[in-house]
């Protein structure tokens, strides 16, 4: 792929692997108008020429001289101890108006060489690491791709002319690689851990096994993990030794750290402890997993970290009708609860029916990072080895959320009653919501929480209060608030009493139970008193019905459905659906009726019946709270006018789901307005068009079913955060007759 020129000349100083590839991938891609290399011996430089890595090349740079200037770029790719004299001789005799950077995987040796010879941070010279490497070396090993979709991190100076870090970046980007910026400081800790410390354990680790007398063996059956592993020990022993030497502090610091671990685990293997040399390998494959992702805040599930680097589309064909027998999802808001009472209990709970979606992921990883062993997930299944209400060990960094405001909300209270400081973190979406719902009245029982303006995200959450319990009375009713609280009273001097205004899901209250601690309720009063202990059990989590909502609701307006979801949960707080539906006049049938771990379930099924608009209880509001935006389309698919009211926490989900759902309804040609507190839809005939998910999953859900009544197709922008609740929604969605496809750009 060639491209426009983006620097004028490119001198690059050492023609080996690293600088070799740059300067073979400029001449490939057109990124300068002349590849010029630089090296010690005349015959690499012959080879460079002959090979095609260079245009021309020289031993001396000083030959240079009266040649370069503005919009020339001198590349440094030297072993780390070298970068000094090369510096020192470009200062003698480049202008100020060349541009010079390096690839040295140490920078702050450099950064103290380029202050010795400048006498301070110059214009000109912009530091920075090329993370890409191969076991070969010299000017043979050059790739022209070497650098396509890899990392290169830039630790500019202060004195750094905007210029030049811009000249730097537009050449690295035009080889394709990914430039990232960092502190010189940050980069030789962050780089001794993950790059040097790998190093020296592969050269320890092979020098080791070279002198074990079996060593011929050794070698001859080596498995692919330990060849793959110990293939950095082929790389150049020579730089190798001067970047241990240049980052001294830090590798001996990696070096310390991973020695202490691992006399840990010696220890555990050396008495058999299968729970915590689990929770190691646990852990590790976890955060091997994910790591990544967690530090450019990206997704921990596969399917989430796909759609995280696409546009998501879906296009609806209209018409068809719903037909078959499914189970959708385990529970979401069940699944959150597994893990945080799982790992507050004392003991292990087993744990069938998990959802494998994104928020409850980030409940999960959110615990390993607190110290507690959980197994999983595999098929639904977890295994969560608790630690005790008080066995929870402070995280090392925040605790990153994502989108899941139910995970940053219950978290807060059970955080709350630590003796350690945490944070609590999201993604862009989660920091616009309101946490101080649950700050302000945790601050009211003595915990020390601050948030950012307006009570937004973050959280952080100082360690050591001691929490006192009280009476509070919600102001809106929110199972995410009372859950907060209650959690919190499990560490509060006394009783906490949480009053709604209205029922809400209580799933925490009769989790509590299952897991033996007291909860009392006396009408609209929950409470809780400190001093008890969870003792582990096994939960088998319900289908979500929020997301069989969705399949409800497409057998409700189509003609001709008929459609069975089994395993759902019907817990009395939830069944605010099927209520409304009820009274809609769907035809809804619920059989095999039964409890499982403390929750109702049951099988639905839903054969078409016309529907007419009502005017919605407000008492069923809180328990259909999250299946209103697919409601909605029951809504604009019914005969007559349906009034929603009460319903002002949709207005503070993921997106503001009442303003969404009727601009996209009016869009699709149905009259409809919102209201300070619902909505007011006439029901007709839905038209084709595109309507804006906002990236939320249940908006992009609700308007993909509505394609089966409407006259021309749907296209649905944004919906890569359907995987949040419903990672196999498409799947569903097209094996019961809805004619969906999902666009990816």
């Amino acid at each position: 792929m060639n491209t426009a020129p983006v620097i004028n000349k490119l001198v690059v100083v050492g023609i080996g692997l690293i600088g070799g590839s740059l300067a073979a991938a400029c001449k490939k891609r057109g990124v300068c108008s002349e590849v010029i290399g630089v090296a010690r011996r005349a015959e690499v430089c012959e080879r460079a020429v002959a090979n095609g890595v260079v245009d021309r090349a020289t031993t001396q740079i000083s030959e240079l001289a009266g040649e370069l200037g503005e919009g020339d770029v001198v590349f440094i790719a030297v072993p780390t101890l070298t970068v000094k004299k090369v510096l020192a001789e470009i200062k003698s005799c480049l202008s100020p108006a060349v541009t010079i950077t390096d690839g040295a995987s140490v920078k702050g040796s450099v950064r103290d060489d380029v202050v010795a010879i400048y006498g301070g941070e110059p214009s000109q010279v912009v530091l920075g690491h090329p993370i890409a490497g191969s076991e070969k070396s010299g000017v043979d090993a050059a790739d022209p791709e070497l650098y396509v979709d890899h990392r290169i991190i830039l630790t500019p100076l202060k004195g750094n002319g905007a210029n030049h870090i811009e000249r730097v970046t537009k050449m690295w980007q035009a080889v394709q690689a990914e430039v990232l910026e960092m502190d010189v400081d940050e980069h030789d800790a962050v780089l001794a851990s993950t790059s040097h410390l790998p190093h020296a354990i592969a050269f320890s680790l092979v020098d080791t096994l070279a002198h074990d007398h079996q060593n011929e063996n050794i070698f001859r059956y080596a498995a692919g993990g330990f060849r793959d592993f110990t293939r950095i020990a082929s790389s150049d022993a020579t730089m190798w030794r001067d970047i241990m030497l240049s980052n001294k502090p830090a590798v001996l610091s990696a070096i310390d750290m991973f020695v202490a671990n691992l006399t840990r685990l010696r220890g555990m293997i050396e008495a058999e402890d299968a729970t915590n040399i689990t929770g190691v390998f646990t852990r590790a494959k976890a955060a091997r997993d994910r790591f990544t992702n967690m530090l450019s805040h990206q997704a921990y599930s596969k399917t989430m970290q796909e759609n995280a680097h696409s546009h998501i589309v879906y296009k609806v064909a209209p018409g068809g009708t719903v037909q078959g027998t499914i189970r959708v999802p385990g529970d979401k808001s069940i699944s959150h609860r597994s893990i945080m009472l799982g790992s507050l209990a004392e003991g292990v709970t087993h744990v069938e029916g998990f959802l494998e979606g994104e928020d409850a992921l980030a409940t999960l990883q959110a615990f390993r990072d607190m110290g507690v062993v959980i197994e999983g997930p595999e098929d639904g299944r977890v295994t969560v080895h608790g630690v005790g209400l008080h066995g929870l060990q402070a995280p090392s960094g925040p605790l990153y959320v994502g989108n899941s405001g139910t995970s940053m909300r219950l978290l807060a209270g059970i955080l709350a009653g630590q003796k350690f400081e945490s944070e609590l973190t999201g993604d862009e979406s989660l920091t616009k919501r309101p946490m101080n719902r649950v700050a302000l009245p945790l601050a009211e029982m003595g915990a020390s929480i601050a948030t950012a303006n307006e009570g937004r995200p973050p959280l952080k959450i100082h360690g050591g209060a001691a929490l006192k319990g009280i009476n509070y009375d919600m102001p809106m009713a929110s199972a995410q608030v009372k859950s907060c609280l209650l959690l919190a009273g499990l560490y509060a001097e006394g009783k906490t009493s949480v009053t709604e205004p209205a029922p809400t899901r209580d799933h925490t209250e009769r989790m509590l139970r299952g897991f033996g601690y007291d909860v009392q309720r006396t009408g609209d009063t929950i409470t809780v008193e400190s001093g008890g202990k969870l003792i582990a059990t096994d939960i088998d989590i319900p289908a979500d019905i929020s997301s069989a909502t969705f399949f409800l609701v497409a057998a409700a307006i189509t003609p001709g459905s008929d459609i069975t979801l089994t395993h759902v949960g019907i817990n009395p707080t939830r069944i605010g659906v099927i209520n409304i539906l009820n009274l809609m006049g769907a035809n809804i049938e619920l059989s095999n009726e039964r409890e499982v771990g403390g929750e109702p379930v049951a099988d639905i099924r839903l054969r078409y019946a016309p529907l007419k608009g009502i005017e919605v209880p407000e008492s069923q509001v809180p328990l259909a709270i999250d299946e209103f935006p697919a409601l909605m389309v029951a809504a604009a698919c019914a005969e007559g006018t349906t009034v929603i009211t009460g319903a002002e926490e949709l207005r503070v989900k993921e997106t503001d789901r009442i303003q969404a759902m009727i601009d996209g309804l009016t869009t699709l040609g149905i009259k409809c307005h919102a209201t300070e507190d619902g909505a007011v839809i006439e029901g007709g005939q839905l038209g084709g068009g595109e309507v804006e998910s906002f990236h939320d999953h249940r908006i992009a859900m609700s308007f993909t079913i509505a394609a089966l009544r409407a006259s021309g197709e749907i296209t649905v922008n944004n919906c890569a955060n359907v995987s949040t609740s419903f990672p196999n929604f498409t799947q569903l969605a097209k094996q019961v007759g809805i004619s969906l496809e999902v666009i990816r750009s």
